[in-house]
């Protein structure tokens, strides 16, 4: 709630204060040998307005039984934490039944202005994955067009979906958008890093879309023109290693360009159908089950990567998110033993960022 804090400078002083309570505590001119920390934060960081603010948030959230999620927590999605400006928290409304650490998690954003070719494809790459044998989380921004469509269709399969907010949980936006709102916390969940009684304003919808790149292991393009938050939530699910794709689209239509865009730029795969995210992604149906490699082996192998291997050995294949999950290990770390592990010949890598023993 301190202005010009965001997630990265949290993080900053919480790791040099030791801890969030020592924050509060500190002198200001201890603040102020903090790298990126000024005379203003400083100044609102030792003023006790601050923490009544704070206290008005908490009752708000006790009155409407909103969950919170702290990037320390044990719950907090893994996916997020890996990322450097993942939210400091979350505020949660619904049933909170989602295993935010599941392995099948995809983001579907696209242009306000759908077409209903754009719904069509949307609806269908949904029924799609359902029809497979899989039931991933849908996660979008509840925005007009492709994104209301995504949550829309993810209900009417009966799947779990996250609508992320540009806002506090005291409202809904639009407001057209409520009645969905309501379907979504029976089963699923509302996520909003900004407290109550936060303004609307357009560099939030921006900021948002951090959370719903971040959530995933894909993030899905459905229409989009050569400008807008789909390629925006497009670049940092890039920025953050994660699986992009676009569906092509006419080249003379508006909202076409967007999705041939980042086509031609390599920073998507191409997908028509289902088929083409279950194999970019190296999933296989549900009730396909190989039974565990017993393996021996010979090579030099450090702590590291032994915990690698383990969590390979009782799967046929694991994504590297998952993995990062499973050892608590960042993506660089993980990235680089795999890679060792590839030269030596005792792991193998998949389409998709996705790995198996050899």
């Amino acid at each position: 709630m301190i202005p010009k804090v965001g997630s990265i400078n949290a993080k900053k002083l919480i790791a040099y204060c030791g801890g969030v309570e020592a924050v509060f505590k500190q002198k200001k001119k201890e603040l102020l040998k903090i790298p990126g920390i000024g005379e203003a934060v400083a100044s609102e960081i030792v003023n006790q307005n601050i923490l009544d603010k704070a206290e008005k948030e908490v009752e708000f959230i006790e009155k409407y039984g909103i969950k919170t999620l702290f990037y320390l927590d044990p719950e907090y999605p893994e996916r997020l934490r890996q990322c450097d400006d993942g939210p400091i928290v979350l505020f949660i409304k619904g049933k909170n039944n989602i295993n935010y650490n599941r392995d099948k998690f995809i983001s579907i954003v696209g242009t306000r202005k759908a077409t209903n070719y754009g719904k069509k494809i949307t609806e269908e790459l949904i029924n799609g994955l359902v029809e497979k044998g899989y039931n991933p989380v849908i996660v979008s921004g509840l925005a007009y067009g492709i994104d209301i469509a995504a949550h829309r269709a993810a209900l009417k399969a009966n799947l779990q979906t996250i609508a992320v907010l540009g806002h506090g949980l005291d409202t809904i936006y639009p407001s057209t958008h409520r009645n969905t709102a309501k379907e979504i916390v029976e089963t699923g969940v509302l996520i909003s890093d900004f407290p109550s009684e936060t303004k609307i304003d357009r560099n939030n919808f921006i900021k948002r879309n951090r959370i719903v790149a971040g959530l995933s292991d894909a993030t899905i393009v459905i229409e989009s023109d050569s400008e807008g938050g789909a390629l925006i939530t497009a670049d940092l699910a890039n920025s953050y290693n994660r699986e992009v794709f676009a569906v092509p689209g006419n080249i003379g239509q508006n909202y076409s360009r967007g999705c041939n865009q980042l086509i031609k730029a390599n920073k998507a795969a191409l997908i028509e159908s289902a088929d083409d995210i279950e194999f970019l992604l190296g999933w296989e149906p549900a009730d396909i089950k190989k039974p565990p490699k017993q393996i021996a082996l010979f090579t030099e192998i450090s702590d590291e990567e032994k915990k690698i291997l383990e969590c390979l050995k009782e799967v046929d294949q694991e994504s590297i998110d998952i993995i990062c999950i499973k050892t608590q290990m960042p993506v660089s770390k993980v990235s680089s033993l795999l890679l060792n592990l590839e030269f030596a010949g005792l792991v193998k890598s998949k389409p998709g960022k996705v790995y198996s023993m050899n």
